[in-house]
C-alpha cells in the first residue's frame, strides 16, 4: 500500500536509517493534549522521551512525498537495539529565480545531525546533497566546464542547497543543556522519590539527594560545556579565512562564502584549507596529519585532463579515487609551485560538513551508539528490579489494608517500595570503573576520545596489525640494489653510490622517482623515498617562487649529482639522441609526478636530462605491478625466483622501470597526458632491497597475545611473501605451522571465478598432502585474492577468515572490509595501525588503537604516545578490569537494593521502616564510600587465556547474585523473628529497658523527648536489629564481590577501599557493642541486651563465612554445576567462528590440498547448489 511506504536512505552506508512519513493530525493532538493536562504533564515526558511514541500519538501515516513530519530510525545492523527514533519536520525552501521567465520552485527538505536532506523525485526519496560528485563529473569536465569558475547569480543558487561553507559547532546554552540534563528519565525519578520521601517526612534524606543530585548535574553541565567549547574552538580556529575566488575577475571574498563549482586561488605561502577542492593547476605540498596522523608532507599534483579524445580514460572525478589531486579541508597547504604566471587553482568540491574534516566533526558530536550486551542486559536487569518492586509495592498495599492503614499512609510507604527497589546511585557507580580504566590508560600514553569502548576491549579476541611502522620500524634502510642489463640480473650491490653508475638510467629512476621537496631547507617527504634518494647521494634543487613565476618552462625540481661522482669525460651513447653540453651542468629536471597511489602500488614521473630533445617516464613499485607493465623481454626470466628469494627473507622489495617518451610529447602535453599511456611499454632496471627491522617489543607482546588466545592477524600494504617472513620472524606464525596461499582470478572468457592453492614455503614438500587436523595451518592471501572472494566465494571468505593470517598488498578500504568479515563471524576486533592509511578499518574495529603521536586519526576511539604495540596488553587488560568492575559494581547496586528492599519489607509486616538517617547512613556512608573505592583496583599484571563474560546474563553471575540474595533474605529474616522470640522481648517504648540499667541510665530523657514524633514506629527491637545485620551485610558482598585475579589485581591491594571497608567494620561494631547514646538517638536505633548483641555478631560472621565460601564455589565449580543441572554437556558454541571451526574439523575436504583449484558455481534457476555451497573443490590435472 502506498501510504505504508518505507525508504532508506543513506543505503549501506554507515549511518543507514529507515524513513517514514507522517501527516499531523489536529484530533489526536488534542486528545494527547487532554492527556496530558490529566496526567499532570507525566504524558508529555514519556513522549519526549519515546519519539517513536509521540509521532504515531499526533500523526498518520502519508507518503514520504506528502510528510510534514518524517520519523527516522536506525537500522538493525547498525546499531540494533539501540536505534533510537529521530523525529524531523519537513520544511519548504521556495526558490525565486529569473532567468528568461519568472518561476518559483519548491524543494522539500528536513535537516538531521547538520546535513540537509532533500527530496528528489526521479528515485522518490530523500537524498544528501554532498557537492560537485552529485553530478558525475568526470575528470575532462572539471578542467572545461568548471575551471572558469561560477556567476555571481549560479553561487547564490548554490548556497540556498549547499548553505555558508562552514563546519559551526553551537555551544548550546547553558538552560538549553540544564533541561536537557534534568529531562533525563534518572533525575525524572530522582525528583519523584525525593518529592514522595519529603511527604513521608524523610526531610534530611530528601535534602541529602537533592544536594547530590545538583552536584552531580552541575558537574556533567561543566563537562559537556567544556567538551563544546573545546571542539567549538578547534573547529573554528581556521575556519573562517580570506580567499581569492574566480568570478568575472579574480576577487577576494570570506571561505564562508564559497559553495562547490568555485574555482579558488592557492596563495603561494600556503593556507588552511577551508573545503574540499580538486587541483585543476599548479602542485602543492601539503601537511594532511590532522586527517591521517601522517606527519610526512603529501605533494599534491593537478587534476588530469584527458581531452575530449580519450573517452575512455576520462573517469568520473572522486574523492576517494583522486585523493591525490585532492586538497582536504582543515589541511595545511606549506607551499605551492606554479609556471609561467600560471595561478595555482582549485575547484570547490565540497563544502562545509560534507568535506573531510566535517565528517569528521560530524562523527565526534553526533557519535555511533556503542551496541554492547552488556549495557543492553543492564536494562533488562533493571527491569527485574522493577518487577521485584511491583511484588514489593503490591505486598505493602495488600498488608497496609488488611491493618487499616490511613490512604496517604498506603500510598507513600508502597510507591516508597519501588524508589528503594531502583538505586539512584546506579548510573554514577557504572561509570565509576570506565573513568579510573581512563585515567589509568592515560598514565601509561594512551588516549582514549570514546570511554565506552573501554569496556569492549575487555572482550577482545582477535587484533589485526599493520606492519610497516606498527610490527616494523618505521624507517627503512637500503640492503642492497640489483640491476638488470638487456633481460639478466646482475650480482647484487651494496648501494648504487658509484661513478660507473652515475649517468646510468637505474640511478636516475631512484633519484628522480620520488616526491620529496624541500621544507626550510630540509629535504622532506616519505622515509622509503628519503633513504632510496640519499643511497644515490645526489643533490635536490627546487626552483624559487621569482624563477617559478617569470620563466616559461622551468623545471620545478631539479636533481643533479656531486661533482666528486663524476667521470673526468662524458661518455657518449651512439644511440642516445644528446646534444653536446656542459658537464658540470648534469641535471635532471622533473617535469611531472604522478603520485604513489596505495590502489595501483606504484609512483611515476617524466623528467628530461638538461640539453636533451626528449623526455624520460621513471617508474617505481610493487614488484609484480612494475614487471606487468613492462616489455617481456626486459623482464628476466629468473624474476620470480629472485624476488621470492629476497621476500622468504622479509625484505621490501621495489621495482624501478624506465621508458623513453617520443620527441612530439612536449612540457604543455605531459601536463595533461593519461598516466595509464605513460605507464605502458616500460623497461625493467631492477630491484632496490630494503630491510625493514622488527621493532624490539614486537615479538614478546604476539607471544603475550598468543598465550592469553587471542588470536593475532597481519593487515599490510606489502609484498605476500614479505609479509609472511615477517609473521614468521615475529612469531605471529609458529616455525612448525604450515601457510597456505589462496591465489584468486576473477572470472575470464567466459570461465568462472577461481581460487589456486599453494604453500608458501616449499610446495614439493606437501605435494598432494593436506595439514593434518592436528597441524595448525594458516591461509594467506593478497588484497586482489581478497575482493574476488569477497565477490565471487561469500561463503568461502567467514571459512577464510577462521585461519586467515597474513592478508598482503591490502588497499585502506579492504582493511575495513576485512575488519567486517572478521566481526560477522563475532570476533570481537582488534586494529592497531600507524594512523595513515588505516583510518577506516581503526574506526570500524571493536577497539582501534593508532599509533600516532600526533591528533591522529581523531577517528580512532585510541591512541598511543608509545609508538609500538606494547600498549595493545595494555588497554585490554584495562579492558578486562573495567569490565569486571562493572559487573562487580552492578551485582553490588543490585544486592544494596534487594537488602534494603528486604529490611523494609520485612518492617512493613510489624507497620515500621527504617529511619531517616538510618537510610543516610546507608546511603552516604556506606554505598558511596564503597562503590566508589570498590572500582579503584588496577588491572592484573598479564593477559591470561580466560576472558571475563560479555553480558549480565549469564549464568555464573546470575547464580552468584540470585545465592547471595537468599543468604542476605535468610540471614535478615532469622535475626527478624529470633529477636521477636527472645526472653526480654516486648513491644518497644519510649520506657522501655532491656538493656542492662547501667548502660541505660542516661537515655531515658532522650526517648521520652522522641515520644512524640515517633509516628512511623521507627524504634523498635526489630529495626535496630535488621538495622545491624543488613549494615554488614552490605560490606559483606561489597568484599564477596569485589573479585582480584585474574582480571584485577586483588582487593587487598586498593587500599581506599580496605580503609574504608575496615573504618566501617570499626565503626558498626564500636556502636554495636558501645552505645553512644548521641548516636543512637540520631540514628534512631534502641539498646538491646548484651546477649543479643553477641548473637547478633555471630549472625553476622556465620552470614560472612556463608557467603564468601558460596562465592567461592561458585567462581570454581559455578559454570560446570549449571551445565550439569541444565543437561548442557553437548552445548552448541554461540561465537559463530567457533560453531564453523566445529564444523571445519569434521570436513575431510578442509583445508584444501595445495594441488587442488575452488571454482565458483553458477546455479541455474530454481536448481540451488548442492549444501548450500557457492563452489566446488577440484584436483589440478
Amino acid at each position: 500500500m502506498e501510504k505504508e511506504e518505507l525508504k532508506i536512505v543513506n543505503k549501506d552506508e554507515e549511518d543507514e536509517m529507515e524513513l517514514q512519513g507522517y501527516r499531523v493530525c489536529r484530533w489526536r493532538v488534542a486528545v494527547v493534549s487532554l492527556g496530558v493536562l490529566c496526567t499532570g504533564g507525566f504524558l508529555l515526558l514519556l513522549l519526549y522521551w519515546m519519539p517513536e511514541w509521540c509521532v504515531k500519538a499526533t500523526c498518520t501515516r502519508t507518503t514520504v512525498r506528502e510528510a510534514e513530519v518524517v520519523l527516522l530510525q536506525s537500522t538493525p545492523p547498525i546499531c540494533s537495539s539501540l536505534g533510537k527514533a529521530q523525529i524531523k519536520k519537513v520544511s519548504a525552501l521556495v526558490i525565486f529565480a529569473n532567468i528568461l521567465i519568472s518561476f518559483s520552485l519548491q524543494i522539500r527538505y528536513f535537516t538531521l545531525h547538520s546535513t540537509k536532506y532533500y527530496w528528489n523525485d526521479e528515485v522518490h526519496n530523500f537524498e544528501v546533497l554532498t557537492g560537485l560528485e552529485d553530478r558525475e563529473v568526470t575528470c575532462s569536465t572539471v578542467h572545461s566546464e568548471h575551471s572558469t569558475g561560477l556567476t555571481s547569480n549560479q553561487q547564490e543558487y548554490r548556497r540556498l542547497f549547499f548553505g555558508v561553507n562552514e563546519i559551526a559547532v553551537k555551544v548550546p546554552s547553558v538552560f538549553k543543556l540544564l533541561i536537557k540534563e534534568v529531562l533525563n528519565p534518572f533525575y525524572i525519578f530522582q525528583l519523584f522519590s525525593v518529592i514522595l520521601w519529603s511527604a513521608d517526612e524523610y526531610y534530611y534524606y530528601a535534602a541529602a539527594i537533592v544536594f547530590m543530585s545538583v552536584i552531580s548535574i552541575a558537574t556533567s553541565l561543566y563537562t559537556i560545556k567544556k567538551q563544546y567549547v573545546t571542539l567549538h574552538d578547534m573547529v573554528s580556529a581556521h575556519s573562517i579565512v580570506r580567499v581569492s575566488v574566480c568570478r568575472a575577475n579574480i576577487e577576494e571574498a570570506l571561505s564562508t562564502d564559497l559553495v562547490p563549482g568555485d574555482v579558488m586561488v592557492i596563495p603561494s605561502n600556503g593556507t588552511i584549507m577551508p573545503c574540499d577542492a580538486v587541483l585543476i593547476s599548479g602542485t602543492c605540498i601539503v601537511n594532511e596529519s590532522m586527517l591521517t596522523g601522517e606527519s610526512v608532507p603529501v605533494t599534491k599534483t593537478n587534476l588530469p585532463n584527458p581531452g575530449e579524445g580519450d573517452k575512455e580514460g576520462d573517469a568520473a572525478y572522486s574523492m576517494e579515487e583522486h585523493k591525490r589531486h585532492t586538497l582536504f579541508c582543515g589541511t595545511h597547504v606549506i607551499q605551492t609551485r606554479f609556471y609561467s604566471g600560471e595561478l595555482v587553482k582549485a575547484v570547490v568540491v565540497r563544502t562545509g560538513f560534507s568535506t573531510a574534516k566535517g565528517q569528521l566533526v560530524r562523527s565526534i558530536l553526533y557519535p555511533k551508539p556503542t551496541d554492547f550486551k552488556l549495557y543492553r542486559d543492564a536494562y533488562l536487569f533493571l527491569l527485574c528490579l522493577v518487577a521485584i518492586a511491583g511484588i514489593g509495592f503490591v505486598y505493602s498495599i495488600v498488608l497496609s489494608i488488611m491493618n487499616n492503614v490511613p490512604a496517604k499512609t498506603i500510598i507513600i510507604e508502597s510507591l516508597d517500595i519501588i524508589t528503594i527497589t531502583v538505586p539512584p546511585a546506579l548510573p554514577a557507580a557504572m561509570t565509576a570503573g570506565i573513568v579510573y580504566a581512563q585515567r589509568r590508560l592515560k598514565r601509561i600514553g594512551i588516549f582514549c576520545i570514546s570511554p565506552q569502548r573501554i569496556n569492549i576491549c575487555g572482550q577482545l579476541n582477535l587484533v589485526c596489525f599493520d606492519k610497516t611502522g606498527t610490527l616494523t620500524e618505521d624507517g627503512l634502510d637500503l640492503w642492497g640494489v640489483q640491476r638488470v642489463e638487456k633481460g639478466t640480473f646482475h650480482l647484487s650491490e651494496e648501494n648504487a653510490y658509484k661513478d660507473t653508475l652515475v649517468k646510468s638510467q637505474f640511478v636516475a629512476c631512484m633519484a628522480t622517482c620520488h616526491s620529496l621537496t624541500n621544507i626550510d631547507g630540509k629535504l622532506s617527504g616519505d622515509p622509503l623515498d628519503l633513504k632510496m634518494f640519499e643511497a644515490t647521494g645526489w643533490i635536490l634543487e627546487e626552483a624559487t617562487e621569482e624563477e617559478t613565476s617569470l620563466h616559461n618552462r622551468i623545471m620545478p625540481t631539479v636533481v643533479r649529482p656531486p661533482k666528486q661522482l663524476m667521470p673526468p669525460e662524458p661518455v657518449m651513447s651512439p644511440e642516445q639522441d644528446m646534444e653536446l653540453y656542459d658537464l658540470s651542468a648534469y641535471e635532471i629536471g622533473i617535469v611531472r609526478q604522478f603520485p604513489f597511489s596505495s590502489a595501483l602500488q606504484r609512483m611515476c614521473v617524466v623528467a628530461r636530462l638538461l640539453g636533451e630533445k626528449r623526455m624520460d617516464a621513471y617508474l617505481k613499485g610493487a614488484p609484480e605491478v612494475v614487471a606487468s607493465l613492462c616489455k617481456k623481454d626486459t623482464v628476466p626470466e629468473d624474476f620470480a625466483e629472485v624476488l621470492e628469494d629476497y621476500t622468504k627473507q622479509g625484505f621490501r622489495v621495489i621495482a624501478l622501470a624506465h621508458r623513453r617518451l617520443e620527441s612530439k610529447l612536449t612540457w604543455h602535453k605531459v601536463q595533461n597526458v593519461n598516466r595509464d599511456q605513460m605507464e605502458a611499454n616500460m623497461e625493467f632496471l631492477g630491484l632496490i632491497i630494503m630491510q625493514n627491522k622488527l621493532k624490539a617489543e614486537t615479538s614478546g607482546v604476539l607471544q603475550d597475545l598468543r598465550r592469553a588466545h587471542i588470536r593475532t592477524v597481519m593487515v599490510t600494504g606489502d609484498n605476500m611473501l614479505t609479509a609472511i617472513s615477517v609473521a614468521r620472524d615475529c612469531g605471529m606464525i609458529p616455525p612448525q605451522d604450515q601457510v597456505i596461499i589462496a591465489d584468486a582470478l576473477p572470472p575470464k572468457d567466459g570461465q568462472a571465478a577461481k581460487i589456486t592453492w599453494r604453500y608458501a614455503d616449499n610446495p614439493s614438500k606437501h605435494v598432494g598432502k593436506a595439514p593434518r587436523l592436528e597441524d595448525q595451518y594458516h591461509f594467506a592471501m593478497s588484497g586482489k585474492s581478497f575482493a574476488v572472494i569477497t565477490e565471487h566465494f561469500q561463503d568461502l571468505l567467514q571459512k577464510l577468515v577462521l585461519h586467515g593470517t597474513v592478508f598482503a598488498r591490502m588497499a585502506p578500504d579492504q582493511k575495513t572490509e576485512l575488519i567486517e568479515a572478521l566481526q560477522s563471524v563475532d570476533y570481537f576486533v582488534g586494529m592497531c595501525g600507524d594512523g595513515a592509511n588505516d583510518c577506516g578499518a581503526l574506526k570500524r574495529a571493536h577497539g582501534g588503537i593508532s599509533l600516532s603521536e600526533l591528533e591522529a586519526s581523531v577517528a580512532s576511539p585510541f591512541t598511543s604516545r608509545t609508538p609500538n604495540i606494547s600498549c595493545v596488553p595494555s588497554l585490554i587488560r584495562e579492558g578486562r578490569a573495567a569490565l569486571i568492575t562493572s559487573f562487580c559494581v552492578f551485582k553490588f547496586m543490585a544486592l544494596y537494593s534487594i537488602i534494603q528492599y528486604i529490611s523494609v519489607t520485612l518492617l512493613y509486616s510489624i507497620l515500621s521502616n527504617l529511619g531517616d538517617f538510618q537510610f543516610l547512613f546507608i546511603d552516604i556512608a556506606i554505598i558511596l564510600l564503597v562503590v566508589f573505592t570498590m572500582s579503584l583496583n588496577p588491572a592484573w599484571k598479564e593477559l591470561v587465556s580466560r576472558r571475563p563474560p560479555s553480558g549480565l546474563i549469564s549464568g555464573p553471575l546470575l547464580f552468584s547474585v540470585l545465592t547471595q540474595i537468599l543468604i542476605c533474605l535468610g540471614f535478615q529474616t532469622i535475626a527478624f523473628l529470633w529477636v521477636r522470640h527472645q526472653a526480654w522481648y516486648h513491644i518497644w517504648t519510649p520506657q522501655s529497658d532491656a538493656c542492662n540499667s547501667s548502660l541505660r541510665a542516661n537515655l531515658g530523657p532522650e526517648h521520652n523527648s522522641s515520644e512524640e514524633r515517633d509516628d512511623h514506629n521507627i524504634k523498635n527491637y526489630e529495626n535496630t536489629s535488621l538495622f545491624y545485620v543488613s549494615s554488614f551485610q552490605y560490606l559483606i558482598v561489597a568484599i564477596v564481590f569485589s573479585k582480584g585475579k585474574p582480571f584485577r589485581q586483588p582487593s587487598y591491594k586498593n587500599w581506599p577501599f580496605v580503609v574504608s571497608c575496615i573504618g566501617l567494620y570499626i565503626f558498626m561494631f564500636f556502636i554495636m557493642f558501645y552505645p553512644v547514646s548521641a548516636i543512637d538517638e540520631f540514628l534512631e536505633i534502641v539498646c538491646v541486651p548484651f546477649e543479643w548483641r553477641i548473637t547478633l555478631f555471630f549472625i553476622i560472621i556465620v552470614n560472612a563465612a556463608v557467603s564468601v565460601l558460596v562465592e567461592g564455589g561458585i567462581d570454581l565449580w559455578g559454570a560446570k554445576c549449571l551445565s550439569w543441572l541444565c543437561c548442557r554437556r553437548r552445548k552448541v558454541p554461540k561465537a559463530r567462528y567457533m560453531h564453523l571451526a566445529q564444523e571445519l574439523s569434521v570436513d575431510p575436504d578442509w583445508p584444501p590440498k595445495p594441488t587442488t583449484t575452488t571454482e565458483a558455481k553458477h546455479p541455474l534457476p530454481g536448481n540451488p547448489p548442492e549444501n548450500g555451497s557457492s563452489y566446488q573443490i577440484m584436483a589440478d590435472s
